[in-house]
């Protein structure tokens, strides 16, 4: 039991909106506005309120402590590779010592090499909150485009380096958001997606319609960056752009929010005055292009196979149709190359010669390889049950590199040799931590409508069934996600202290195809919250925890989902831990790039849309007087993608409805945005602040 805090208060208003004729309050609504005097006065008394609760938790130093031992292995990233005019070929990847706050961009020049520091975003600002947010090196391995983000914003600016040097040019583009560089053949330039410079008042909150694609020449001005492809028509379009690995073509997959169905164009970079053609111009499935071999274009498509397959057309034969190419009614150009399999096919690679493909089964990888015609030729081993990623490469290429991670395995880079079909250590970490004594297995629940949802549960081995086992829970369930088997320092600390880690894999998600992901969205997005709900039931039920001993947490849609969960079944849980959520399904769509997870969630704006999103939404589904579990959100003053106003709005409202005891907390981080590019000072910082939270309200300290 806690003693009742005294919460900050945030005047309320009278303000309402009428959707379809259903008045909806909402008395928070000034909270939206961030800048405003009476929100920052709510903020730092909110922090203020946490700080104090937080420092009197007495286990918090010593899980601080333990999380910087942790944290401090290196890390790193999958290497990308450029062959020279020597044909030596030149290594570009990532590296962290441990405890730095950014890794390093470093390249090396054959695999025996010597490493040495391409870039190192740490010296960009004195708190580390700089952050490398993408980058490409040019064919020639001689030109390095980088993009940094400042504060975990989802704006980036991109440079460009050179690799011999290390020098920087004097280009810089900015406003470019979502978007990598695509370099073209004479390594001279790269094509890039970026907006109109916004109100630089708002560029965290305003919307983001009408990106453009452009293509910027090394050592001339933004503003001579010529205009690619755009679409005055379609504000929603979004543009990636890729350059086929002969140089021949520039492939525009265009995307419409966070559909997973796209459209494909391209573009004859041979010759420049042709215009774009719309190869396919539905949104009918997802295609991603694989490579090329003269005319012929291989996709990865889910196109009437939900859980993937690969397929090759000519375009040649497109181009010398009537009309346009109607992907629905021109079956017959398609041939089919890898067919559709019980597995879902995660990704797919042409690598000497060969189709490397990612599936997953139950949510963890396998990888099979086949000849160009489609024979089945083998499988590459892999450590155990986990996740892997990589595999990427050239056609001529004999060597590819990946990477293989489970709960209790850090991400160690191993290299596969295609002429011995032989995989060797390239780089492994060293975590001070005895995997040994702890295993994974994999458990099916039955949903509400008996559906069976796979949970990953990781313990020590030999744990007793004693009902009392303090447990974290963790889900999405959306955006066509895939939830798998991955390694975090910050997990082994509640391990270590004897709890149970369980991870769910729900509807809405990707791990067993397109048909899974539709079955959590828009009006059936309330079945994923039936999959969370059966598994904690499950596991209360198997006598491996109880309510009381039971946290759940889950970030962005899993912040909606957990807050979703706990309004509907407070007394099933012992706390709940949303990070940066989508805690308001009426307004989302008015911020930044929220508009683009209609296709998702559906839209309050529409009439045959609106029930289901108040049905579930958390900010309007709390019942005053509810005893609600002890709550910790935890947000960023710069997300710019699920603007920090939901979770603000979501605290004020549970503080006043809050029934019972328990607390409701929220953390504002300062100078962090969603996620990515997150300093690992305040990744520690934070997670030795969620642990407090729980070993205090789950009185495990």
């Amino acid at each position: 039991m806690m003693n009742q805090l005294s919460y900050p208060t945030f005047v309320p208003s009278d303000r309402f909106d009428d959707y379809h004729g259903t008045i909806v309050p909402d008395p928070y609504r000034g909270l939206e506005d961030s800048s405003s005097a009476e929100t920052q006065d709510w903020i730092a008394a909110q922090n203020n309120l946490t700080d104090r609760f937080l420092a009197d938790c007495p286990a918090r130093q010593g899980i601080y402590d333990r999380l910087t031992e942790l944290w401090n292995y290196e890390r790193y990233s999958i290497p990308r590779w450029r062959t020279l005019n020597t044909g030596e070929k030149r290594y570009f990847y990532l590296k962290n010592d441990g405890l730095q706050n950014q890794s390093l961009l470093y390249v090396q020049d054959g695999l025996t090499g010597a490493p040495r520091v391409l870039l190192d975003p740490n010296g960009l600002s004195s708190d580390g909150t700089i952050a490398l947010d993408s980058w490409s090196v040019s064919e020639d391995g001689e030109w390095l485009a980088y993009a940094l983000s400042e504060s975990g914003s989802d704006w980036q600016v991109w440079y460009i380096r050179q690799v011999s040097t290390g020098e920087d040019q004097p280009d810089r583009l900015q406003w470019s958001k979502f978007s990598g560089a695509a370099w073209t053949p004479d390594n001279q330039g790269f094509f890039y997606g970026r907006y109109d410079q916004p109100d630089p008042e708002r560029s965290l909150e305003n919307l983001n319609y009408f990106q453009k694609l452009y293509y910027h020449r090394l050592g001339t001005d933004q503003s001579a960056d010529t205009l690619v492809y755009d679409r005055p028509d379609q504000k929603e379009w979004g543009f990636e752009g890729a350059v086929t690995e002969d140089g021949s073509y520039l492939i525009l997959s265009v995307w419409k929010g966070s559909d997973s169905r796209n459209l494909v164009f391209y573009k004859d970079l041979r010759h420049p005055e042709n215009p774009v053609v719309e190869l396919i111009q539905a949104f009918v499935a997802g295609f991603r292009l694989i490579d090329t071999d003269g005319t012929t274009f291989w996709f990865w498509t889910d196109w009437n196979a939900p859980k993937g397959r690969v397929l090759a057309i000519d375009i040649a034969l497109v181009e010398s149709l009537d009309s346009p190419m109607d992907v629905t009614l021109t079956q017959a150009l398609w041939k089919e190359v890898i067919p559709e399999a019980e597995e879902t096919l995660e990704f797919v690679h042409l690598v000497h010669d060969q189709w490397v493909t990612g599936y997953l089964k139950d949510a963890a990888s396998q990888v099979k390889r086949w000849d160009l015609s489609g024979h089945y030729l083998g499988t590459i081993d892999l450590p155990g049950i986990g996740s892997v990623a990589g595999f990427g490469g050239k056609r001529s290429d004999s060597e590819t590199f990946y990477g293989f991670t489970s709960f209790t395995f850090p991400t160690t880079i191993y290299r596969y040799d295609f002429v011995t079909g032989i995989s060797t250590l390239f780089r492994q970490p060293i975590v001070p931590f005895d995997a040994s004594v702890y295993e994974t297995q994999q458990v099916f629940c039955p949903s509400k409508d008996g559906t069976l949802i796979p949970v990953f549960l990781t313990h020590r081995k030999g744990l007793a069934l004693t009902g009392d086992n303090p447990t974290y829970l963790y889900g999405y369930g959306g955006f066509n996600v895939s939830l798998t088997p991955t390694f975090s320092p910050a997990l082994l600390v509640w391990l270590e202290q004897g709890g149970i880690y369980a991870q769910a894999v729900l509807r809405g998600g990707g791990e067993y195809g397109e048909a899974w992901h539709q079955a959590g969205m828009k009006e059936k997005k309330q079945t994923v919250f039936d999959d969370f709900i059966g598994a904690a039931e499950w596991l209360i039920a198997q006598r491996y925890t109880q309510p009381t001993q039971l946290a759940i947490a889950g970030g962005s849609n899993g912040g909606l989902l957990v807050a979703a969960c706990m309004v509907q079944r407070p007394e099933l849980f012992g706390a709940v831990l949303p990070a940066v959520g989508v805690m308001d399904m009426l307004r989302f769509h008015q911020f930044t790039i929220g508009w683009a997870w209609c296709s998702e969630y559906g839209c309050a704006d529409h009439g045959d849309e609106f029930p289901s999103l108040y049905a579930y939404s958390p900010l309007h589904n709390l019942q005053p007087g509810t005893a609600y579990p002890a709550t910790l959100v935890t947000t960023a003053d710069h997300d710019d993608r699920v603007v920090p106003a939901h979770s603000f709005k979501f605290t004020a409202a549970l503080q006043t409805a809050q029934g019972g005891d328990r607390p409701i907390l929220i953390r504002i981080d300062t100078k962090a945005g969603h996620g990515a590019g997150k300093p690992t000072t305040k990744r520690i910082e934070e997670q030795a602040d969620r642990w407090a939270f729980l070993f205090k309200v789950l009185n495990l300290a």
